[in-house]
C-alpha cells in the first residue's frame, strides 16, 4: 500500500475480515487517501474482545480505530476518512445536491440490492426467479444513475472513485461469486453496458485491486458459511 502523506494521521487500525464487502469500503477509502493502517482480522463465527469493546451496540465489523477512538458502520467510516484526510482525493462530491444523491443510492444498494443478492442463494422456484429479476432491475436503475453521475467519465465520482463507487463496488466480489454459485448472469452487457465497463475499471483501480477478494475464494467461503448454518440449524431441531 502507498505510504501515507502522514500529516495528522495518528494511529489507525481497522477491525474487519477479508471477505466482508462492508470492510472493503474503509479499506478502499484509506487506500485512496494513502493512509497507512493496521488491519486486524476477525474470524467468522467469533468476536474478539477488542471488537466487542469497540462496537458494543452492534458488535459487528468494520470498526475504524483512530488514535484509540472507534468509528462504526462502513459508510459512516468512509465519510469520516474523507473528512479527516480532506487535503487530497475527495470521496464525497463537493456539491450538496450531488452528495445527497450519492448517499441516496448508497442506501439503496444496502437496503434493496444486497439483501436481494443474499436471497438468491436461498430462494427457490418462482421466488428465486423474482429475486433475480429484482437484482437485475436494480442494476438497470444504477446504470441510469451512473450515466447521470459520471457525466461520461469512468466512475460515479467522475474521473476518480467516489462515495457511490465504493458503496456499490464493495459488493462486486459477492456479485461474481453469486453468479458462479447460482449459475446465473446478473451484470449483463446488453442491459447495463456502462455498469459492466465501470465494474472492470473499479476492480482494476490501484486502491481496489489488492483488497478485492478472488471470486473462487468467496465461492469456497460462501459454501463454508452455508454448511455451518445448515449444521447449526440441524442442531437446533
Amino acid at each position: 500500500m502507498a505510504k501515507s502523506e502522514g500529516e495528522g494521521e495518528g494511529d489507525v487500525k481497522l477491525i474487519g475480515a477479508w471477505a466482508s464487502p462492508f470492510v472493503m469500503r474503509p479499506r478502499i477509502a484509506l487506500n485512496i487517501k494513502s493512509v497507512h493502517y493496521e488491519f486486524l482480522q476477525e474470524t467468522f463465527g467469533s468476536k474478539t474482545p477488542l471488537l466487542l469493546q469497540s462496537n458494543p451496540v452492534h458488535k459487528k465489523i468494520p470498526v475504524l480505530l483512530h488514535n484509540g477512538k472507534p468509528i462504526c458502520e462502513s459508510l459512516i467510516i468512509v465519510e469520516y476518512i474523507d473528512e479527516f484526510w480532506s487535503s487530497s482525493s475527495p470521496i464525497l462530491p463537493s456539491d450538496p445536491y450531488d452528495r445527497a444523491i450519492a448517499r441516496f443510492w448508497g442506501s439503496y444498494v444496502d437496503e434493496k440490492l444486497f439483501p436481494n443478492l443474499k436471497n438468491i442463494r436461498s430462494a427457490e422456484g418462482e421466488a428465486r426467479a423474482e429475486t433475480i429479476k429484482q437484482v437485475i432491475d436494480g442494476f438497470v436503475l444504477l446504470e441510469e444513475a451512473l450515466v447521470k453521475s459520471s457525466k461520461g467519465k469512468a466512475f460515479f465520482g467522475g474521473d476518480e472513485i467516489g462515495y457511490l463507487d465504493i458503496a456499490l463496488g464493495s459488493y462486486l466480489g459477492w456479485f461474481r461469486a453469486t453468479e458462479k454459485m447460482a449459475e446465473i448472469q446478473l451484470l449483463d452487457e446488453s442491459k447495463t453496458p456502462n455498469l459492466c465497463k465501470w465494474a472492470h475499471a473499479f476492480s482494476s483501480h490501484p486502491a481496489v485491486k489488492d483488497v478485492m477478494p478472488e471470486t473462487d475464494k468467496l465461492v469456497e467461503f460462501g459454501k463454508q458459511i452455508a454448511a455451518k448454518m445448515l449444521a447449526a440449524a440441524k442442531q437446533a431441531t
